[in-house]
């Protein structure tokens, strides 16, 4: 009955669409509807997905018409499935779509601050099942809006070794700016709402899958600047190093709801483990040694503050003595 109904109203929109919308950009409008259809529990068809991409990839103008009829279908929608649908094509644009419609989705989110999907408070009343769908919604268009952002804000995807070499160019304020942008990315992967529903749900299962890959490749991002910080962690400031411990407790955190919801092997991930712990370590003694240096060199400028105080013979310009003890 759900097919059934679902059917009926992507017959009804396309109805509407014939109707409403200027023949030239009719297929586009088509392209979007038939990649976020409302039969439920389905994922969107391979084929109209990769039509919808590479429809995007054929201009600028094209794309922003794409762009912005999924971004109205999405905003419009009670329906959760059909919101999922426009989360997931969305997903695989940032993914692996062209340029062009990447470029497109970036500049329509740019101009709505923050919650640009403005899903914080969907709900899908229909049934007890939508209403647990609801929260997925929810949930995905968080998670989708900080994988765009994280996207247009770090290293993109070049060679490893070339990648290698450009974040070691990095400053170390740039190079901890983007740690945090991928456990942020992290952080909300462990925000999935209970997997309970994926078993008997293709459509949750696929979002779970585009998850365990953003997982993974999370994981490499973070692997090549743990690398990086191990090389330099003793040349760290004291400020740096306290902001990058905070985002590795942040990272350890999530550890165990990861193991939870993603049973991998890939040695990557336990390696990455071992050095995100041999990192904290080691920043943890570092910065006992520059505490202990600075105190020590607090002490000796609060003797010679005493020693200089006592003598009334000695007189020192203001400038001069601020000078002498920041020699100290």
């Amino acid at each position: 009955m759900k097919d059934i109904i679902g059917t009926i109203k992507d017959k009804v929109s396309l109805s509407k669409l014939a109707l409403l919308t200027k023949p030239n950009t009719l297929s586009l409008h088509v392209a979007v509807l038939r990649t976020t259809s409302h039969a439920p529990s389905t994922p969107p068809n391979p084929h109209h997905l990769a039509t919808l991409l590479t429809l995007g990839n054929s201009s600028r103008a094209t794309a922003s018409i794409l762009i912005h009829s999924l971004m109205n279908r999405l905003h419009r929608t009670t329906d959760s499935h059909v919101a999922l649908k426009c989360l997931l094509t969305i997903h695989h644009i940032i993914k692996r779509g062209p340029f062009i419609l990447k470029d497109q989705l970036s500049v329509f989110t740019a101009t709505g601050g923050r919650n640009n999907f403005k899903l914080s408070n969907f709900r899908d009343g229909a049934s007890v099942a939508t209403w647990m769908l609801s929260a997925w919604v929810r949930w995905y268009a968080c998670y989708v809006e900080t994988t765009l952002y994280t996207s247009k804000n770090i290293v993109g995807s070049v060679g490893r070794e070339k990648q290698k070499d450009l974040i070691s160019s990095f400053m170390s304020f740039d190079l901890i700016r983007d740690f945090a942008l991928l456990v942020c990315m992290i952080e909300e992967i462990c925000k999935v709402p209970d997997n309970l529903l994926v078993e008997n749900n293709a459509l949750l299962h696929c979002i779970m899958e585009l998850l365990a890959h953003d997982y993974l490749s999370t994981v490499n991002e973070i692997f090549l600047r743990v690398i990086e910080f191990k090389e330099r962690v003793e040349l760290l400031s004291f400020n740096d190093s306290v902001e990058l411990a905070s985002a590795l407790d942040r990272l350890t955190s999530c550890k165990e709801k990861l193991s939870h919801l993603f049973s991998t092997t890939k040695p990557s991930v336990d390696t990455l483990w071992e050095m995100v712990e041999e990192l904290n370590n080691k920043i943890g003694m570092v910065n006992f040694k520059k505490l202990g240096r600075r105190d020590s060199v607090s002490e000796s400028a609060r003797f010679g503050d005493r020693v200089i105080r006592t003598s009334d013979s000695l007189k020192f310009m203001s400038g001069r003595l601020r000078l002498n003890m920041t020699g100290v």
